[in-house]
């Protein structure tokens, strides 16, 4: 699969990005002007300091509306009601079970050899293999994407 070295993308609070592969679908909004996220581990609550234009990635093995509505939702409890990012214990049953996992930083590379919900290093999220090694880093114009595969990028409007 062909991927891109590079793209920037204009992103504002009130926009999501949509790509959709094969075999995932990946969502990207701005992490917005709270500032702090809360991250809970099985031993621990760490909080996340972020900027307005640092990035909450969400990735699905699925691609179909339901998926993206899902996406948002998720991506919208997180941003606008605070809802924290929970890690799983590693061999958790649930982790197999996750439609969508979260990551939330400057930048989030996407790794397809983790497993899903249990890793709390915020930098890596799991995703599909078409996505494995793409890069996402907030800007405060928007988004920067490194090793894009060949995939739909839409911007939708961020509400619910």
């Amino acid at each position: 699969m062909k991927k891109l070295s590079s793209k920037e993308i204009s992103l504002n609070e009130n926009e999501m990005l949509l790509l959709r592969g094969t075999a995932g679908t990946m969502a990207i909004v701005k992490a917005g002007p709270n500032g702090q996220f809360f991250l809970e581990t099985e031993s621990e609550e760490i909080v996340l300091g972020l900027e307005s234009h640092d990035l909450i990635v969400a990735s699905a093995f699925t691609v179909d509306e339901i998926t993206e509505k899902g996406l948002k939702c998720v991506l919208f409890m997180i941003r606008e009601l605070r809802s924290p990012l929970i890690v799983l214990p590693k061999n958790h049953p649930a982790s197999s079970r996750l439609p969508i996992v979260v990551s939330v930083g400057k930048k989030t590379v996407v790794n397809c050899n983790i497993t899903p919900g249990t890793h709390p290093d915020q930098k890596v999220l799991c995703g599909s293999n078409e996505f494995n090694d793409m890069e996402i880093t907030g800007t405060i114009e928007g988004v920067h994407m490194k090793n894009i595969p060949q995939c739909e990028i839409i911007k939708v409007n961020f509400d619910v």
